[in-house]
């Protein structure tokens, strides 16, 4: 076989005969073009099926392609920002076979993941991480005398995030050899905003340099002789010249070489570009335009619509979301001073009928939690009443900026914390596990959720009447359907909801597992004999210790939370029976101490033991079981 090339079967596409990158180095250019095609046709047809994020694959086909032609991974290290963009990666780097398991139960995670490939260089599933990332093993390779290159892949939107722009810093003063691909495509799931985002526009939309450039070649092949020679020469300084007309020394100035604008949907043009960045020492920054979307017209035309496509329909009622941005229409319309904060999630947070609505009224921050949380502070100081509408595992990233900029001022701002608990196929990164651990123990936080999306209405507006922070959780789930009060009514802060009595077991739910322990109280009643009490807490910090410790002194108690059990609201109430020195029988039912990978929503609760089926063995065996559970106090 001339070349070492396979020979060809009948009918099998190119892409079926790839099982490993190090075989795109055996394709010529032409057929890389094809295989650019059959790649997208396969993430259509794929992604339709198992629901995921579309638009942002589709535009770095010929990227990815590049890197793998280019570089040779798994020695070569490449790290994908927000993960987001890396299906091509994956398809490439033997998972395609698997690939109708993306984001489904036991499947394959729709991020980056360590544990599933050697490929997969780092995990990530937030923005703005991979520049560091990158960094640290840049350093590590150097500390270790080895010798393989690491390039970090991010996004205009993920540039935008201060943690990436601490690494450009960082990076621009070590100096080693570092390649960062900026992959523009002027969208994240929001609109990108500030400085920043203008001034990436500018660069990609300047015309001159590519005009200066075209009108000097034809000059000098004009010239008798030796203008060919000097044409061909041109293309040596390109760089230098290029700099006497393209605004690119902001990225010089944190000591990165900077290549581009380049088209990244040019391929052959994308191969000679890395090549050149390959050669280059030091930290290198190559800037591509890509298209999101690219190859399918509807995901081109409505980028924002099309950055996932959704996993399944949606139910009757409806979601907290919408709920969310409707009540938060009627609060601002009530209240002058009520404002409304996103860090780059408007259409996530359904934050898209209130910027309708008051667009001078909505401030989305780009990716960047941190300043998200301190600009509320900033807000809340001089009396407007800012609600940040954040998801929960995003809150992570501004824990320090809650505690020292919002609660140890005591500053009225209210966190809208979406996604709290499991939200399924994003998984381990995405899961709002740990928000009612890290706020509870926070002093002046207000932590509460609601067990329908009625009383969810009333706690937005409890949470703004406050004269401190709080903050209300709730899941990425529909609503139950229940009506709505037309008026608000603020709830006793610090009080939960006597939902049934009964004289055999309290069961103590939070949120969705409010209905929970409902339909499990029932079935306890019809096929047990037990008859509980269903407590709705409603608020976990303050927490109802009155009725908590009544309750206590005369049944067992059984706590249902979707959140971390070390440290959630079952361990409040450990924490509140032990300092009244009550000593009773108590289980508690919520997430595990690990991470949860993803799933359906119903899949993981079934999995976690959160289902009324489990609830009601759970409540047998701690009647049946006197020595079970957990003992506290004396």
């Amino acid at each position: 076989m001339a070349g070492g090339r396979r020979p060809e079967r009948c009918c099998v596409t190119l892409l079926e005969q790839i099982e490993d990158p190090r075989e795109l180095k055996r394709l010529t250019e032409t057929e890389l073009l094809q295989l650019a095609d059959e790649v997208r046709a396969f993430l259509v047809s794929s992604v339709s099926q198992t629901g995921g994020h579309f638009g942002a694959n589709l535009g770095v086909v010929e990227l990815t392609l590049a890197l793998h032609r280019v570089f040779d991974s798994p020695r070569d290290k490449i790290i994908w920002d927000v993960g987001h963009q890396s299906y091509v990666h994956k398809v490439l780097t033997g998972r395609r076979q698997r690939f109708s398991t993306l984001r489904q139960f036991k499947g394959l995670s729709g991020f980056p993941k360590r544990s599933e490939s050697p490929h997969d260089a780092f995990g990530a599933g937030h923005a703005s991480t991979s520049i560091s990332a990158a960094l640290g093993m840049a350093v590590a390779r150097d500390l270790a005398h080895a010798d393989y290159h690491v390039i970090a892949v991010i996004g205009d939107g993920a540039l935008t995030g201060g943690m990436a722009m601490e690494a450009l810093n960082h990076a621009g003063h070590l100096g080693t050899d570092l390649l960062v691909v900026l992959n523009d495509n002027e969208m994240s799931i929001s609109p990108n905003v500030g400085a920043l985002a203008k001034y990436l526009t500018r660069l990609r939309t300047d015309p001159a340099y590519s005009r200066a450039k075209a009108e000097m070649e034809r000059a000098l092949r004009k010239l008798p002789a030796i203008g060919e020679r000097l044409a061909k020469t041109l293309e040596k300084v390109k760089d230098s010249m290029r700099n006497l007309v393209v605004p690119g020394q902001w990225f010089e100035a944190f000591g990165f070489k900077y290549l581009g604008p380049v088209d990244g949907h040019d391929l052959p043009g994308l191969l000679r570009v890395l090549q050149d960045a390959k050669r280059l020492r030091g930290p290198v920054l190559v800037h591509l335009v890509t298209k999101k979307g690219k190859g399918y017209p509807s995901a081109e035309d409505a980028p924002d619509k099309f950055h996932a496509w959704p996993s399944g329909g949606g139910g009757q009622a409806p979601s907290y979301a919408s709920v969310f941005a409707d009540t938060l229409i009627q609060l601002a319309e009530q209240d002058d001073r009520v404002v409304a904060v996103t860090p780059a999630m408007i259409q996530g947070s359904g934050l898209g009928k209130f910027q309708h609505r008051f667009p001078d009224r909505l401030f989305d921050v780009g990716i960047a939690e941190q300043h998200a949380a301190t600009f509320c502070a900033g807000l809340a100081a001089v009396g407007m009443r800012p609600v940040l509408a954040i998801y929960s595992t995003f809150l992570q990233r501004a824990y320090d900026q809650v505690i020292h900029d919002i609660c140890i001022q005591n500053l009225p701002v209210l966190l809208a914390v979406d996604r709290a608990g499991l939200v399924g196929a994003d998984g381990e990164t995405h899961q709002g596990a740990f928000d009612i651990a890290f706020l509870r123990t926070v002093p002046n936080m207000t932590v509460m959720m609601p067990k329908d999306e009625n009383e969810f209405r009333h706690m937005l507006y409890t949470g703004l009447q406050l004269d401190g922070p709080a903050a209300v959780r709730y899941p990425r789930a529909d609503g139950w359907g229940v009506p709505l009060d037309p008026e608000f009514q603020p709830l006793p802060v610090g009080r939960a909801e006597l939902l049934q009595e009964g004289e055999d077991i309290a069961l103590v739910a939070l949120g969705p597992m409010v209905q929970v322990a409902c339909t499990a109280a029932q079935r306890l009643a019809r096929e047990a004999g037990v008859r509980a009490t269903v407590v709705n807490l409603r608020f976990v910090k303050p927490i109802d210790r009155t009725l908590l410790v009544q309750l206590a002194r005369r049944m067992p108690v059984l706590t249902l939370e979707e959140a971390s059990l070390a440290g959630g609201m079952g361990a409040a109430v450990l924490e509140v029976l032990s300092d009244a020195q009550v000593s009773t029988r108590v289980q508690r039912l919520g997430l595990p101490d690990r991470f949860i990978e993803h799933g359906s929503r119903e899949q993981l609760l079934n999995e976690l033991g959160l289902t009324a089926d489990a609830v009601v063995a759970a409540a047998l065996r701690v009647l049946r079981q006197p020595g079970s559970g957990s003992r506290v106090g004396v």
